[in-house]
């Protein structure tokens, strides 16, 4: 965080547009999308200017080394011309070369889950379970409803968004560990990830 970002795009249609700030803030969970589906963001937040347009096109540090995809700005939500207030948001270079080298390998890229329904209106610390799907990992590692995951790899969550963009920056296949409230007792449980079908 306060390094240097250049966001490089075609903001509003205007090629070739270089833009400077700093990074903001790391591991921003961000939900993104209109209508259809919605996309969760385990982000690098930045200052520098993004506005539509610049989606996909990289966020680079002052080495010229590209350490994001831009993907996304928070607005004040006035219509279709609001733009840039100094919140963008990209999707870190790890997670999207990862899914790049999937969709090259395999012609398709896979979404990591664990196999549970959060309740959309628990305010947080944490994600509470509000079912768990039979014979996935949370049911093979023993979660049950109305537990509250608080930590991921010892990563504290604010709330159920965050957990699912942290379970997200990983990969199906990757081992993580949840730390879990239970009847006001902490556990800690292993977990293989799996892809959504």
């Amino acid at each position: 965080m306060g390094d240097l970002a250049i966001a490089i795009g075609s903001p509003l249609g205007l090629q070739g547009t270089v833009t400077s700030g700093i990074v903001s803030a790391l591991n921003r969970p961000v939900t993104a999308g209109g209508q259809g589906d919605t996309a969760y963001i385990n982000a690098i937040q930045t200052d520098a200017a993004i506005n539509p347009g610049n989606s996909g096109g990289p966020l680079v540090n002052a080495a010229g080394e590209v350490i994001g995809v831009n993907s996304a700005i928070a607005t004040l939500g006035l219509g279709a011309g609001s733009g840039n207030i100094g919140l963008g948001f990209a999707i870190p270079i790890d997670t999207a070369k990862r899914i790049v080298d999937e969709i090259i390998n395999t012609g398709t890229s896979q979404t990591p889950i664990i196999g549970v329904q959060l309740d959309t209106t628990f305010q947080g610390p944490g994600g509470e379970i509000s079912e768990v799907t039979p014979g996935s990992p949370a049911d093979l590692a023993g979660l049950q409803s109305g537990d509250v995951i608080t930590k991921v790899d010892g990563v504290i969550l604010a709330d159920p968004t965050a957990l699912i963009v942290t379970i997200r920056a990983n990969a199906p296949g990757d081992t993580i560990e949840l730390t879990v409230l239970r009847n006001g007792e902490t556990i800690t449980v292993p977990l293989t990830l799996v892809a959504a079908e």
